[in-house]
């Protein structure tokens, strides 16, 4: 089966590169030509851990091509997926301006019954929205069906998340492009995956509920986080408890500065807008976006009352992207709480593994370190800020002899306070 993916952003690669390692011939379309040159040389220009060599294995068997030639790749394709960004405009809706480009392209270019595949994130409607759009643009008109087949991809794990799923969703009404799909993700079948087959909008709605709903188990840990502080209890063992109850499980809930990313802090205002628009308000989901925004903001008093005042201080963050194993800064907790910081007149010396060009370009008022042990010299606090794994077993004593004042706000509960205490170190943590 040949299928194109167009759209070479984060969910495009991955969509391409994993259905390429299923035996599958894929095209993947983007009109930056930069980009595409630079993917048929087999360098990814996204960081995710194993898409590098996967994109290589596959340009190597010719199961997978990079092109700016969006015509040839909808002519040789059954299936069409439209991967391309669906931004957030300024009230929070999705911004649909992609997603209409390439059905005005595909309604030029069809030349035979085709399945479009929307995987962008796309609000309840898109679906339907599309067929109107590529029947009313079609010169001849031509057979062909939309289908929902939201992601489910975290970043970091991206590509263990596509090849063993905890689920696929499928939302359309034809038949015949349902077997298509089924057809297409047809090596799940061996590892038993479940399908979840419905209507466009039930997909549509699945995937912004998903996202509500994990973002809605951060932030209420959260606030539970900030109520251990005042009570004087562990917020760890509280999350633990809650999650060895089978009915709510232990995965997101970690107490820290709050959600970031591309996905949860889009999604949810988003899913507050289709509320919105079909007048059923989303008071829990709105209720998450303002714990979240809070909890973010909260962290830079919390800093500051540590360092004893943050004028004149010299600030050492370790981590910069929203999370582990990504390089990506889209509205993570970090900007917001660097820029508090700079504003309270710290100067901000940032390491990060591998964000450190994308904060470049978002936080130009910071130094930035070659390593953890440069960030730290000579601070007067040390802000851990993303839980990298190479941050967990830092040496704290050559640490605490490096710095000005042994002080740490560990925002993402890294360490063992009474261990850190012990050495030497004034700690902060969240709901501990």
């Amino acid at each position: 089966m040949h299928i194109a993916v167009i759209g070479s952003g984060y969910v495009g690669l991955v969509t391409g590169a994993c259905f390429a390692e299923f035996g599958v011939d894929v095209a993947c379309v983007d009109v930056d030509s930069e980009k595409i040159a630079r993917l048929n040389r087999g360098d990814s220009p996204i960081y995710e851990p194993g898409l590098d060599s996967l994109i290589r294995k596959n340009l190597q068997a010719g199961r997978l091509t990079f092109t700016t030639d969006v015509a040839g790749a909808i002519k040789q394709s059954l299936v069409i997926f439209i991967a391309v960004g669906t931004p957030p405009l300024a009230d929070g809706s999705a911004d649909l301006t992609f997603v209409d480009e390439v059905a005005r392209t595909l309604a030029q270019h069809l030349d035979g019954y085709k399945v479009i595949v929307t995987k962008s994130t796309v609000p309840v409607g898109t679906g339907k929205r599309l067929i109107n759009l590529i029947k009313t643009q079609q010169d001849k008109p031509t057979e062909f069906s939309v289908v929902s087949n939201p992601e489910f991809l975290r970043e970091g794990a991206a590509i263990g998340d596509f090849m063993r799923p905890d689920r696929v969703v499928i939302g359309g009404a034809d038949p015949e492009a349902i077997a298509i799909m089924r057809d297409l993700y047809r090596p799940l079948y061996l590892i038993q995956t479940p399908f979840v087959i419905t209507s466009l909008e039930g997909a549509e709605l699945i995937k912004y509920a998903a996202n509500a709903f994990l973002a809605t188990k951060i932030s209420f840990i959260n606030e539970i986080a900030n109520l251990c502080e005042k009570v004087g209890c562990d917020v760890h063992d509280v999350a633990m408890a809650l999650g060895m109850d089978r009915r709510i499980g232990p995965k997101f809930l970690h107490a820290g500065p709050g959600f970031g990313g591309s996905c949860f802090p889009k999604d949810t205002a988003a899913l507050s807008k289709i509320g919105q628009q079909f007048s059923s308000p989303t008071k829990i989901v709105d209720a998450v976006i303002k714990v979240n925004r809070e909890q973010r903001l909260s962290m830079i008093p919390k800093i500051e009352r540590l360092a004893g005042g943050l004028a004149k201080k010299r600030v050492a963050v370790l981590g910069l992207a929203f999370k582990p194993e990504t390089n990506d800064m889209r509205d993570a907790p970090s900007v917001d709480i660097i820029n508090g910081l700079v504003e309270r007149g710290a100067t901000v010396i940032a390491y990060d593994p591998i964000a450190a060009e994308e904060a470049r370009q978002l936080l130009p008022e910071i130094e930035l370190a070659a390593s953890e042990y440069e960030a730290v010299a000579d601070a007067d606090v040390l802000v851990f800020l993303t839980e990298w794994n190479q941050f967990r077993a830092l040496d704290m004593e050559r640490i605490r002899k490096s710095m000005k004042t042994p002080r740490i706000a560990d925002l993402r509960n890294i360490y063992d306070p009474v261990s850190i205490r012990e050495m030497g170190f004034e700690y902060v943590g969240v709901g501990r």
